[in-house]
C-alpha cells in the first residue's frame, strides 16, 4: 500500500461496505429522481408568484428548468463514466482531487440533510388537517418508519416509493384535467404592477428583483433530480440506465411544473396561488370542485412522503461513499446483511430530526437550496474539466453541446445561487456557516486520514475488492 494510504482498503474492508448491485433497472431510476421532486409541485414553489407575479415566476421556472437540464445532461455523461455511489461527490474527486471532491460533497450533503428536515416538517402540517395531531412525534414517527423500509433494502424501498409517487402523479394529473375548462389568461395577470418598483408592468407586477428573489423557489420544481447517480452501484447497467432514468426523470418533471404552473394560476388567479399554502387544493376548491380537492389534499401527503422517503435513500449513499472513501468516520459506511448502509441512514435521520424540531420548514428548504446550487457549480466545473483534462476518458453517453452545455449550468447555478440572499440573507448565511464548519473538519482531519491519495486508486482497489468477493461467492 502507497505511502499516506491510511486503511488498508482490503477484501474485509470491502466486504463490509457492499450495496446490493444489479437491484434498478432504468425505469426505478426515472422514479427515484421524480419522486425526489414530486413534493414541489404540491407546495412551495407557488411562493414565487408572490415574489414575482405570474409573469416573473415564469421567467424564473424557464431559467432554472433550463439549468436544471443542462446539469442533467452533463450528469448523465459523467455518470455513466464513473458509475459510482457518491454521485457529484466521485465526479469532481476524479478531476478536482480529495478536496474538490469533498467540498462538492459536502454540498450536496446539506441539501440532502435538511430537504428531508423540510418536507417533514410540511408533512407535520398536513397530517395537522387531516388527522389533527403534528409535531416532533409526528416528526419522529416518520423518520422512524422510512428509515426502517429503507434497512429491510434498495429494492424494497425503491419499489415502495415508486407506488407511492404515482399516486401523487395521479393527484396532479387529476388537478390539470378538472382546471382546463376554467382556464383564463386573465387570471395569470391579476396582481397589480407595484407603485414601489421601477418599470413593473402587469407581466413584471415587481420587476426584474422579483424574477431573482423567484429564483429558489422554481428550483423548488427540480430541487434533488440530480440525486439520481447516487444509486449507480446498485443500477442493473450503470452506463445506460442512469442517465437513461435521470434524462426521463428531467423530462417527466418539466411537463408537471409546467401544468401545475399554467393550469392552477390559471384557473384560480396568480393573487390566490402566490399565497396559498395548499395550491392543488386552494385551485380546485376555487373553481367548486370540492370532491376532487378533498381526494388531492389527501395524495398531497403521498407526494411529501415520496420526496422524503427519496432523498433519505440519496442521503445514505452518499454518506455512505465519503465514509468508505474516509472523508467521514468510517463505521456509517458499514452495511447490514441485506447490503443497507444502515448507520448512513440513522445518523443524518437523527441529525434531520433535530433540525425538524426547529419548525421552520421554509428556512430548511432555502438553506437547502444554498447547498444545492454550490454543488451545481462544482458538478458542472468537474464535467467541464473532465473534458479538458480527461478527453479520452470512456464515455458511454456524451453530453450534447459539451462544454457549452456545463459552461451554462455553471452560470445559471451562481446566479441561482445569488438569488437565495435575495429572498432570505439569514438562510444564505447559516449555510455558509455550516459549510465552512464541514470544510474545516475536512482541512484539519479527515484529510489525513482518507482511504486513497486519488479516485482512480479508490476506485481500482474497490473494483478489485469486488471482483475477490465475488469469485469467492
Amino acid at each position: 500500500m502507497q505511502t499516506g494510504v491510511n486503511v488498508a482498503l482490503n477484501e474485509e474492508y470491502l466486504a463490509k461496505r457492499q450495496l446490493k448491485k444489479g437491484t434498478a433497472g432504468w425505469l426505478l431510476l426515472a422514479g427515484l429522481g421524480i419522486s425526489y421532486v414530486i413534493s414541489g409541485d404540491f407546495a412551495g414553489w407557488n411562493f414565487g408568484i408572490a415574489q414575482a407575479g405570474w409573469g416573473g415566476f415564469l421567467i424564473a421556472s424557464i431559467l432554472m428548468g433550463t439549468m436544471y437540464m443542462l446539469l442533467v445532461l452533463s450528469l448523465a455523461e459523467m455518470s455513466a463514466a464513473i458509475p459510482a455511489a457518491g454521485g457529484g461527490y466521485s465526479f469532481a474527486r476524479q478531476v478536482m482531487g480529495p478536496t474538490g471532491g469533498y467540498l462538492t460533497g459536502l454540498a450536496i450533503l446539506i441539501e440532502y440533510a435538511l430537504a428531508p428536515a423540510a418536507i417533514v416538517i410540511f408533512i407535520g402540517a398536513a397530517t395537522e388537517q387531516l388527522l389533527g395531531i403534528d409535531g416532533p412525534l409526528v416528526y419522529a414517527a416518520f423518520y422512524a418508519v422510512f428509515i426502517g423500509i429503507h434497512v429491510l433494502g434498495a429494492g424494497e424501498a425503491l419499489k415502495t416509493m415508486m407506488v407511492i409517487s404515482a399516486l401523487a402523479v395521479f393527484a396532479i394529473i387529476a388537478t390539470a384535467i378538472a382546471l382546463i375548462g376554467d382556464f383564463n389568461v386573465a387570471n395569470l395577470f391579476d396582481i397589480a404592477p407595484s407603485a414601489d418598483v421601477v418599470g413593473a408592468t402587469h407581466f413584471l407586477p415587481l420587476g426584474w428583483h422579483g424574477v431573482w428573489a423567484a429564483l429558489p423557489f422554481a428550483m423548488w420544481l427540480f430541487l434533488a433530480v440530480e440525486g439520481v447517480p447516487l444509486a449507480a452501484e446498485e443500477a442493473k447497467n450503470p452506463a445506460k440506465d442512469v442517465p437513461r432514468g435521470i434524462i426521463g426523470a428531467m423530462v417527466f418533471l418539466l411537463l408537471t411544473a409546467a401544468l401545475v404552473l399554467f393550469l392552477l394560476a390559471g384557473a384560480s388567479g396568480a393573487q390566490m396561488m402566490g399565497e396559498s399554502k395548499v395550491p392543488l387544493v386552494d385551485a380546485l376548491n376555487a373553481v367548486g370542485n370540492a370532491k376532487l380537492a378533498t381526494m388531492v389534499n389527501v395524495l398531497a401527503l403521498a407526494g411529501l412522503i415520496a420526496s422524503f422517503f427519496s432523498i433519505i435513500y440519496g442521503y445514505s449513499r452518499l454518506v455512505f461513499a465519503l465514509s468508505r472513501a474516509g472523508y467521514l468516520p468510517q463505521f456509517l459506511s458499514l452495511t447490514s446483511e441485506r447490503k443497507t448502509p444502515i448507520w448512513a441512514l440513522i445518523i443524518p435521520g437523527i441529525l434531520g430530526f433535530f433540525a425538524s424540531l426547529t419548525g421552520e420548514g421554509d428556512l430548511m428548504l432555502a438553506m437547502a437550496v444554498v447547498g444545492a446550487t454550490i454543488s451545481y457549480a462544482l458538478m458542472s466545473l468537474s464535467h467541464i474539466l473532465l473534458r479538458i483534462k480527461q478527453p479520452h476518458m470512456k464515455r458511454p453517453y456524451k453530453t450534447p453541446g459539451g462544454i457549452a452545455t456545463s459552461g451554462i449550468a455553471l452560470i445559471l447555478s451562481l446566479i441561482a445561487l445569488t438569488g437565495v440572499y435575495a429572498f432570505d440573507p439569514r438562510a444564505f448565511n447559516y449555510t455558509l456557516i455550516l459549510y465552512v464548519i464541514g470544510a474545516l473538519y475536512f482541512f484539519m482531519y479527515s484529510k489525513h486520514h482518507l482511504v486513497a491519495k486519488t479516485a482512480e486508486e479508490e476506485f481500482a482497489m474497490i473494483a478489485k475488492a469486488e471482483q475477490e468477493l465475488e469469485h469467492e461467492l
